[in-house]
């Protein structure tokens, strides 16, 4: 059973999409997709970047080569700080331009509409 408490049955589990729409058809859950891809692959390149980096430019290199960058050391400047900020404007600049609100439905205008008992 893999953890699972005795007695639980998936299928008796609310369906995640409404059975009127599938994942292909719901415009908000396609453009969310699409978004998380974008980030997660940002985050992979600036990872993949920084670990690079760090490594090439921080390991097995004598003192005497060190040099500083705005007061860092080289490889922690180029390695941490340099991604960190481009990062910061890619997700700015991509929050700003590219992120859509979608259309999620009427408004209820009664809290107990919902039936949630409160």
């Amino acid at each position: 059973m893999g953890g699972l408490p005795l007695g639980f049955n998936p299928r008796l589990l609310p369906p995640v999409w409404s059975h009127h729409m599938t994942r292909q058809q719901d415009p908000v859950v396609n453009s969310s997709f699409r978004e998380a891809i974008v980030v997660v692959s940002i985050w992979l390149i600036a990872m993949t970047w920084t670990i690079t980096v760090c490594y090439r430019m921080g390991y097995n290199r004598p003192v005497e080569e060190l040099k500083f960058v705005y007061g860092f050391p080289d490889w922690i400047f180029w390695g941490i700080v340099a991604p960190w900020c481009v990062c910061t404007v890619i997700s700015c600049l991509f929050s700003a331009l590219l992120f859509r609100d979608g259309h999620l439905g009427e408004d209820v205008e009664n809290a107990d509409d919902l039936g949630l008992g409160g």
